[in-house]
């Protein structure tokens, strides 16, 4: 027997014993309340990871503006005297 006719001939074996476990009546009422779940926690993580860059770059735009970092900073020592 070649593989793939050994391969179909034990689905085929699978198939005709049909020992399958009781399916529990309520399965899918489970199954869409854990998806409904699954999808608020999924909504409300983005929702606070959107709220995080947003104040993340609030703050960075309010420091920008306070400290101004891409003026020159004042001098520390005063200029040399030039004498003419």
């Amino acid at each position: 027997m070649s593989l793939p006719d050994r391969k179909e001939a034990e689905v085929r074996r699978l198939l005709v014993q049909r020992t399958a476990e009781p399916v529990p009546a309520d399965l899918a009422e489970r199954a869409l309340a854990d998806g409904a779940r699954l999808l608020r926690r999924r909504r409300v993580l983005r929702t606070v990871l959107w709220g995080v860059v947003l104040a993340g770059l609030l703050a960075l735009t309010a420091w920008s503006l306070a400290a101004r970092p891409w003026s020159e900073p004042p001098p520390t020592t005063t200029p040399p005297a030039v004498d003419w």
